[in-house]
This record gives structure tokens, sequence and C-alpha cells, in this order.
């Protein structure tokens, strides 16, 4: 019973019910961000924000779906990222990307989970920093890692 009920325990396992989780992230969408996550069973929808160097604001909204029942759950995801830069005495600039985070999520303690992503972006729009500068984004695709802690509320 004790193994049963260890093994359905993750904060987005089947019949997990509805509940939010909230945490930080190093890399992915930015050097440093807080995230707010809120899900249902296995589905989850997070909310990221985050600074690369405190001159510039990303956020981003991705949906989630975990698999499996176990305290370490893989996941897919999809979603948007946008980035403003404020340079002084420049005008902002902002991009808008396509963000694909695939990981696993591990659950070490009642309610406490760390885990890792590898986010796959793609650019879909860029306003660079120089108006001079207006060639479009180039089509790659650029990998970018991510670890995080989560606590559930």
């Amino acid at each position: 019973m004790l193994a049963v009920h260890a093994l359905s325990a993750s904060a987005q396992g089947k019949n997990a019910g509805d509940g939010v989780r909230i945490g930080v992230s190093f890399g992915g969408i930015s050097t440093f961000s807080v995230a707010v996550e809120w899900f249902s069973d296995t589905h989850a929808v997070e909310l990221g924000v985050g600074t690369w160097a405190f001159r510039d604001v990303s956020v981003s909204a991705v949906y989630k779906e975990y698999f499996f029942g176990s305290r370490v759950r893989p996941f897919v995801g999809a979603g948007l990222w946008t980035v403003a830069a404020f340079p002084p005495g420049r005008r902002t600039g902002v991009a808008l990307m396509l963000r694909a985070p695939v990981g696993a999520d591990w659950m070490f303690a009642d309610d406490h989970s760390v885990g890792a992503a590898l986010n796959v972006n793609r650019a879909l729009r860029v306003r660079g920093t120089d108006p001079e500068d207006d060639v479009p984004p180039v089509g790659r695709i650029v990998p970018l890692p991510e670890v995080y802690y989560r606590v559930r509320l």
C-alpha cells in the first residue's frame, strides 16, 4: 500500500488533482527566473519571468504534458517566449520565440521537486536594438538547458 502511494504522489501524477507549484529556474529563458505552474493531473501551464543581465526581461508561457506516475516524470511542452532588452541610449529590442521544453521532474520529498529540461527554441520575430538592422531572424533551432526547483503550495 505504501509503495503504491509513493508512486502516485507526484505533483503531476495521474489523479494528482489540481494545484499550484512555484519555484526558481537557472538557464532556459534567462539566467535566473521565477515560475508559477498550475497543474491538473498530468497537464500543466507554466508562466515564467526572468532576466539575463538585469537590463532585460523574459516572459514565457508553456503548456506541459507529464508522463507516467512515478516520482521521476518526463515531460514535453510547447509555448511562447518573449524577451525585451533595454540598452542605455538605444531602442528597446524585442524577440518572440517558439519554446518547446523536453525534460524530467523529480519529486525528491513531499511537495518538493527538482528538474532539468532542454528548451528547444526558434525565433519568430526579432526587433533589434539597432534601427538600421532589419535582418529577419535566422530559422535555426537553439537549444538552451535549464535546471529548476519547485514547491507545491
